[in-house]
């Protein structure tokens, strides 16, 4: 039985190699990493229900369907995130990949004004591009976070951020992305990325995250 495993995750992950269209390097793509995983998650829980005798069949037949799932997993969020990416190229808005999520990182020097929660007019193609990603791919659930930094006071940066984060929200919403795919949050001045004793550092902490999972 460990051998089949062994081997049906290996036929999986020898399709890995892609060509990654931005650093036009070779990489695992993130599907091929789903397929693996659900493949070898497949193969244990396969072997698990089977009886003595059919457990290594058991096993492929988990592995075949595992893989399926997590490599359909993978690669709808592939596709997502290379059209985000085609999308926002020179936008400023930082798209960044993790595992079968993506997170789209919006400075807010570029998405509001100072001290405003009103959407700036020149962000409107930007938010219109990613509405339109959104559209194309419904299985997907979003939460919008806002973040501050720390000059002021806890409580005006709190509410700054929720307002912040639900206009953004409301943004995609009035584009035609259903609002129960939508959740807006606001962290204030928590969670900062870089230091606010530096200009530079709070200019980075102002910011709208964008966090895209799967729903299926």
């Amino acid at each position: 039985m460990k051998k089949a495993v062994i081997l049906v995750a290996a036929l999986t992950l020898s399709g890995c190699q892609t060509l990654d269209p931005y650093t036009q390097e070779s990489k695992t793509s993130n599907a091929t990493k789903g397929a693996g995983i659900g493949a070898v998650t497949g193969a244990v829980l396969g072997a698990a229900v089977s009886s003595k005798k059919d457990r290594t069949k058991g096993a492929i037949t988990g592995a075949l369907v595992g893989g399926a799932v997590g490599g359909g997993i993978g690669y709808y969020m592939d596709q997502q995130e290379m059209l985000l990416r085609q999308e926002l190229e020179g936008s400023g808005v930082r798209v960044e990949r993790i595992g079968d999520q993506i997170r789209l990182i919006m400075p807010g020097n570029i998405t509001f004004p100072t001290d405003s929660y009103t959407v700036s007019g020149g962000f409107y193609p930007v938010l219109d591009s990613v509405t339109k990603v959104f559209i194309k791919f419904d299985k997907t659930v979003i939460s919008v976070d806002g973040f501050t930094d720390s000059t002021g006071s806890f409580e005006y940066n709190q509410n700054l951020s929720e307002r912040r984060a639900a206009s953004v929200s409301q943004y995609f919403a009035s584009g035609g992305v259903a609002a129960l795919r939508l959740q807006s949050r606001g962290y204030g001045e928590r969670y900062p990325v870089a230091s606010n004793d530096t200009s530079s550092g709070r200019a980075q902490n102002r910011r709208v995250e964008v966090n895209i999972r799967g729903n299926q």
